[in-house]
C-alpha cells in the first residue's frame, strides 16, 4: 500500500464492503483509501484472505466504483472494533485510474 493518505469523506459518498453473508455499509469518514486498497473499521472481525466485492461511491458522478479486494490484516477487539486493511486485485486500468482520480480529487 501506499504511504500516501487520502482524506475518505470527501472523496466518496458511501462506502459498501461484502463479503459471502455479511454487507456493511461505511461511513465515508471511516474509511481510508489508499493507492492500492481501502482500510475501514469493521464491528466484526474478518480472516485474513477474505475475499470482498466493494461499491464505491462518489459525490463528484453517479456511477459508483466497484472492484474487488483480499483482507490482509484485521487486528482489534469486539469492544473497540476492528481495523481491517484490504488490497485490491485484479483492477481495470480503467478502474485504477477512476479510484486514483476519485481518492486524490480532494488534494489537488
Amino acid at each position: 500500500m501506499s504511504a500516501r493518505k487520502a482524506d475518505g469523506a470527501d472523496a466518496f459518498a458511501s462506502v459498501t464492503v461484502q463479503a459471502r453473508e455479511v454487507q456493511l455499509s461505511l461511513a465515508p469518514g471511516a474509511v481510508v483509501i489508499r493507492k492500492n486498497g481501502i482500510e475501514f473499521l469493521s464491528p466484526r472481525p474478518f480472516p485474513t484472505w477474505t475475499e470482498m466485492t466493494l461499491r464505491l461511491q462518489s459525490p463528484l458522478d453517479d456511477a459508483p466504483v466497484d472492484c474487488n479486494g483480499v483482507v490482509v490484516s484485521c487486528a482489534g477487539n469486539r469492544h473497540s472494533g476492528y481495523q481491517v486493511a484490504l488490497v485490491f486485485t485484479g483492477l481495470s486500468a480503467q478502474t485504477e485510474a477512476r479510484l486514483e482520480a476519485l481518492a486524490y480529487s480532494n488534494l489537488a
